[in-house]
C-alpha cells in the first residue's frame, strides 16, 4: 500500500501569502468600490527595464531561427550569465568566484527549498525567528529537527549564535525578509567562525542584497574571511531586476566546502543535472543583461524608487512614534504594531484599505508587529500612508 509523506501534516494549513491574498479576495470582492493598496507581497510594480526587455527579445527571435536555435543547455547555466556574475561579485563586493561555483536556477526560493536534499534528515536545523516561511516548511516537510533562534527588539531582530547553541545548518537572511534588518560584517565573521568551529554550514539568503546602499554593511557573505568553507549563498534576480515574473535566480556553492570529504559543489551539481533541466535560454540572455553597465543602472534607478517608498513609509512611523527596523538598505518595513498582528491586518484593510503581512505568520517572534513592503508606487505609498497616519492618530 502506498505511504504519504506525514510530515506534510505538521505544516500550517496554509502557506502565509496564500492566506492574505484569501482575505483580500474576499474583502475586494464585498467591497468592490473600495480598492485595496496592497503592500503585504514582495512583488515588483516597476516593470522590466529596456535593456533586459531588448535581450529578451532579441533571444526570442533567435530561437525563432534555425541558425541561432538553442535547446537543452547546461544543467547549472549558460557560460555567458555565469561570467556576467562572477564580474557583477568582483566590482560590488570585491569578491572572486569561479565560474562553476554558479548555479543559475529560476529563483533563490526554489533552489533554498531544494538544497535541503543535499543533507541527511538527522541533521539539526537552526532557523532564526522570524523567519521567510521556506526556510521552516522545507525542513517540517523533511521531519527534520528544528531550532528556533530568537530576532527580537534587543538583538535588532538579528540573532546571534550563543554559548550552548547546538546544530548543523543554520539559515541566514540578510537584508532580512521579513524584518529588514542587516547584518553588519562583524556579525557575519562571528557566524562564520561559529560555523567553522562546530562543522556547521551557512545557507545565506542575499535576496536583497542590491538594496544595501551603506558601504560599511556586506552584500555578500563571502566578503567576511573563511565563509567559503562553510557557506552557500542563495541570490535572486526578483527584486533585483523586477524578474518576479521571468523567474531566474543563482547559488553560489564554493569548491572549499567538503564535508566528510565530500565536495558540497560536485553534489549540488549532481543533483541539478538529475532534477533540474536548467533556466531557459531566453531568461538568461535577459539576465544577462540585468549586469551590463546599462542594464545595472536602469535596474538601479528601480531599486532607488523602491527605496524612496521605504523612506516614505519610515517617515511617516516615525512621525507617529512607532517602532520599526529595515527600510534604509531594505524593501521591508517591520512595525511594532501593538496588538495581535492578525487583528491589525483587518484592522488595515477593513478600515483604511491596506495590506501589509501579519508578523506572527513568519512565527512566535513576529507577534505583535506587522511587515510592509516597497514595492507599490510612490502614489499609492504616500496614500497608503497617509490613511495610517490619520487612522492611528485617532
Amino acid at each position: 500500500m502506498v505511504k504519504i509523506n506525514e510530515n506534510f501534516f505538521a505544516l500550517k494549513e496554509s502557506y502565509l501569502f496564500s492566506t492574505t491574498a484569501r482575505k483580500i479576495r474576499e474583502y475586494q470582492a464585498a467591497h468592490p468600490d473600495k480598492p485595496v493598496i496592497k503592500m503585504g507581497i514582495g512583488d515588483v510594480t516597476k516593470p522590466l527595464t529596456a535593456p533586459v526587455v531588448a535581450a529578451l527579445e532579441k533571444a526570442s527571435r533567435e530561437q525563432g531561427d534555425a541558425r541561432t536555435f538553442h535547446g537543452y543547455g547546461d544543467e547549472q547555466g549558460c557560460g555567458f550569465l555565469q561570467q556576467a556574475i562572477v564580474a557583477y561579485y568582483r566590482e560590488t563586493a570585491g569578491v572572486e568566484l569561479k565560474q562553476n561555483e554558479i548555479f543559475i536556477s529560476d529563483g533563490a526560493k526554489s533552489d533554498v527549498a531544494n538544497f535541503t536534499d543535499l543533507f541527511s534528515d538527522d541533521n539539526v536545523i537552526l532557523i532564526p525567528d522570524p523567519v521567510y516561511p521556506v526556510y521552516m516548511d522545507s525542513n517540517v516537510m523533511r521531519g527534520r529537527k528544528i531550532t528556533l533562534i530568537d530576532g527580537n527588539e534587543g538583538n535588532g531582530f538579528l540573532p546571534m549564535p550563543y554559548e550552548g547553541l547546538e546544530g548543523d545548518i543554520v539559515y541566514l537572511c540578510s537584508p532580512n525578509n521579513p524584518t529588514g534588518a542587516v547584518y553588519s560584517r562583524e556579525q557575519l565573521k562571528t557566524w562564520v567562525d561559529f560555523a567553522n568551529a562546530n562543522g556547521m554550514i551557512i545557507l545565506f539568503d542575499s535576496a536583497y542584497e542590491a538594496f544595501v546602499g551603506d558601504k560599511e554593511l556586506p552584500r555578500s557573505i563571502y566578503e567576511v574571511e573563511g565563509a567559503k568553507k562553510c557557506a552557500v549563498e542563495f541570490c535572486s534576480l526578483s527584486k533585483t531586476a523586477g524578474f518576479t515574473g521571468t523567474r531566474c535566480g543563482y547559488t553560489v556553492v564554493p569548491e572549499d566546502i567538503v564535508i566528510g570529504g565530500r565536495s558540497l559543489n560536485k553534489m549540488w551539481l549532481r543533483r541539478q543535472t538529475t532534477k533540474y533541466n536548467g533556466t531557459a535560454y531566453i531568461v538568461q540572455r535577459g539576465a544577462e543583461a540585468v549586469f551590463t553597465p546599462e542594464g545595472m543602472a536602469t535596474c538601479r534607478a528601480n531599486i532607488e524608487y523602491y527605496k524612496e517608498n521605504a523612506r516614505i513609509m519610515a517617515d511617516a512611523l516615525t512621525e507617529l512614534g512607532i517602532w520599526f527596523t529595515g527600510g534604509v538598505n531594505s524593501p521591508y518595513i517591520w512595525l511594532k504594531c501593538g496588538m495581535d498582528s492578525w487583528e491589525f491586518f483587518d484592522m488595515l484593510l477593513n478600515e483604511i484599505q491596506v495590506a501589509g503581512t501579519p508578523g506572527s505568520g513568519f512565527g512566535k517572534c513576529g507577534e505583535g508587529y506587522f511587515r510592509l513592503t516597497a514595492f507599490n508606487t510612490h502614489e499609492n505609498t504616500a496614500e497608503a500612508m497617509a490613511r495610517l497616519k490619520k487612522l492611528l492618530k485617532k
